[in-house]
């Protein structure tokens, strides 16, 4: 007999795009699954759209208290022994729990990721699917990649019911990362992780607006928070070395980057994180100008210099576009 799979999905106001998250999994070719959907409060048409699958289906309705809070219900609610977690703007292809329940049995290991695709919707109303797929490839140590930013989207993942009870669940303190940071507690608890060529995941994206254009400063927060947290536990576990120094210290790098025009005093306090991890600390910059100087100058004063030059590059950009709209002038 297949074991049984639980979809977990969460939504909050996603009238839009729930019946497809839904039918996406009724119209998966392995059929020993159950649904189950968390409503986190929505004030739109989801709670009609969610009875309207009557008994097909597993569902709450809860107060609004976040996403995490409802995966967490989910789970509890859950009987599977793998878990797909399924954002309720998200869907998967027909073959996806097949193709990655049978892959988890092949080879024993704990959670199994795969390959996706973006689904843009413009501000026009039209919508297509990217031509290129986004490759996850493999990773030597899985812990290091994702200590070092690297990303997977959620439902291109499939997870061992021990995978997520031993991982401690969702972290409901959290306002965005709340994937990586799941993802992180789980290979920190002894997860074996695998990875599986194909692309049968779907994660969409609207417009130009994403998690961290809507909020700079509740992403940038988030995930320091998420970092602060995973070297704290990996310090208690003695398992700081060098390489997860390195990775970090890559991922404090890039959180500054991206805070320097949000609040400059964090992006010197992201600078100064990354350096006392890892006093040796280098970019590797696609810019070959920048290379040169970090190799002559050190890492610190290049960046200094990168800074006042970026800096001065948004003021002549901003002021060009003020003056041409005084002007009048249109494209």
């Amino acid at each position: 007999m297949t074991k049984l799979v639980s979809v977990i999905i969460p939504c909050f106001n996603a009238e839009k795009w729930l019946a497809e998250a839904i039918n996406s999994c009724l119209e998966q070719t392995y059929s020993n699954i159950e649904i189950i959907v968390i409503d986190d409060g929505s004030t739109d048409n989801c709670l009609e759209i969610i009875k309207s699958y009557g008994d097909k289906i597993i569902w709450q309705s809860l107060a609004h208290k976040g996403g995490n809070y409802a995966r967490n219900k989910g789970f509890d609610l859950s009987k599977g022994d793998y878990i797909q977690y399924l954002d309720a703007d998200d869907y998967i292809l027909p073959e996806k729990i097949e193709k990655q329940v049978g892959f988890l049995e092949e080879t024993g290991a704990d959670i199994v990721y795969g390959d996706w695709r973006h689904q843009r919707h413009l501000s026009n109303g039209s919508s297509f699917i990217m031509e290129n797929i986004e490759i996850s490839e493999a990773h030597a140590d899985i812990l290091a990649s994702l200590l070092a930013n690297w990303w997977v989207a959620l439902a291109a993942l499939l997870y061992k019911r021990t995978a997520v009870k031993n991982s401690g669940g969702w972290d409901e303190t959290l306002t965005a990362a709340q994937d990586r940071d799941f993802f992180l507690s789980a290979v920190m608890n002894g997860a074996k992780v695998v990875y599986q060529p194909g692309c049968y995941s779907i994660y969409r994206r609207h417009g130009s607006v994403t998690v961290s254009t809507s909020s700079k400063s509740r992403w940038l927060k988030s995930h320091y928070l998420v970092l602060q947290k995973v070297e704290r536990q990996l310090l208690e576990m003695n398992k700081l070395s060098i390489k997860y120094r390195h990775a970090l210290a890559k991922s404090y790098f890039e959180l500054a980057r991206e805070s320097l025009f949000v609040d400059y005093s964090q992006y010197l306090i992201f600078l100064e994180e990354a350096l006392a991890l890892f006093p040796e600390f280098k970019t590797n910059s696609k810019r070959a100008a920048y290379k040169v100087v970090q190799n002559v100058l050190g890492f610190r004063q290049t960046e200094r210099i990168a800074c006042r030059a970026l800096c001065v590059k948004k003021f002549i950009n901003s002021s060009f576009v003020h003056s041409r709209g005084k002007l009048g002038v249109t494209s």
